[in-house]
């Protein structure tokens, strides 16, 4: 069963946010994060609230962008990263493997589901995304409705997807698609030969399709749906043959200098406010009774296309030179 279809089944329990960390923790923590900046800028504020013993630093970039600042760091001796926030749970498992994340076995789980879970509570899903089409509604007349249509060399020509070399979400999309039967690799040489083109993030992805630039886009969710709902000449379509998805998964380093601060991060992250403003944001909530956001389909109506996340972390350095071979960076 997949993760939104146990959501929509109603299959969790209401959260009651757990004391796992110290009332008294304090201090300062630094955040590293794929998430965007004014919405992180949003997530801070609205911490610091509930919680304005802890000073929250930031330092946002793309999630391989930032993977590759951490192994520096790494290298280098340590990082002042204290907790992880990426929208890749194939970095997390690396991080994880390597030995570089932190085993918080008293988060409070009540009422997350297992399948966004890490078994050595390692790291949690905060939220879910799915990845499908962007178009720019005063170009294109006829909305597509499946990942197939972007193969015809009309639209293929006309079309801009996000790098795995910058985006985690582009990471779990691309090795999502090459693990399928009737896409893999092909799909991509025939996007490629059809003139697509590859930009950096989502938001790349976002202002073009929205400026004209190009009519069709590959993109998460919520950057379409928000800027639909701000009036940009753009929409969304969740395709026929299924979406890839993601988790946006939390985590504490274990070398952090305030491994209890980051826990009081990680247990807001889990809990019922963080859930309520993820929703707000334009996210996929996965505590049950936090309202998903206006004009989302019912989760139970998504087709979550399948992947293995062992294979996806082996193929990772494969994946992202084929993608590179195919359309630069």
């Amino acid at each position: 069963m997949t993760l939104l279809r146990r959501l929509a089944l109603g299959l969790l329990t209401s959260t009651a946010l757990a004391t796992g960390a110290l009332a008294q923790a304090g201090g300062t923590i630094t955040v590293y994060t794929s998430q965007p900046s004014d919405q992180m800028a949003a997530v801070v504020e609205a911490f610091n609230k509930d919680h304005p013993e802890i000073t929250v630093e930031v330092f946002r970039t793309g999630t391989t962008e930032l993977m590759s600042k951490l192994q520096a760091e790494f290298a280098a001796g340590s990082s002042p990263a204290d907790v992880m926030l990426i929208a890749d749970a194939v970095a997390m498992t690396q991080l994880k493997n390597d030995g570089r994340l932190y085993a918080y076995d008293n988060a409070p789980l009540a009422g997350i589901p297992a399948a966004v879970v890490d078994p050595d509570h390692t790291f949690f899903g905060t939220k879910l995304i799915t990845t499908g089409i962007v178009y720019n509604t005063t170009l294109v007349k006829q909305a597509p409705t499946s990942w197939a249509d972007l193969e015809k060399p009309e639209i293929a020509a006309q079309t801009i997807m996000p790098s795995p070399l910058y985006s985690g979400a582009a990471v779990i999309h691309v090795g999502t698609m090459v693990q399928q039967p009737e896409f893999g690799w092909p799909y991509y040489e025939t996007l490629a030969k059809n003139g697509a083109v590859a930009g950096q993030g989502n938001g790349t992805v976002l202002e073009a399709v929205a400026r004209g630039e190009k009519a069709y886009g590959i993109i998460i969710e919520y950057m379409a749906m928000n800027a639909k709902a701000k009036g940009s000449p753009v929409d969304f379509v969740f395709p026929k043959e299924g979406v890839s998805s993601i988790t946006q998964p939390v985590a504490i380093l274990k070398d952090s200098d305030n491994i209890e601060a980051a826990k009081v991060f990680v247990d807001w992250e889990l809990g019922r406010a963080a859930q309520e403003q993820s929703a707000a944001q334009g996210y996929f909530p996965i505590l049950e009774g936090v309202a998903q956001p206006a004009g989302y389909p019912d989760p139970a109506s998504l087709k979550i296309l399948s992947a293995d996340p062992a294979k996806m972390l082996a193929a990772d350095k494969e994946t992202k030179e084929t993608f590179s071979d195919l359309f630069g960076g």
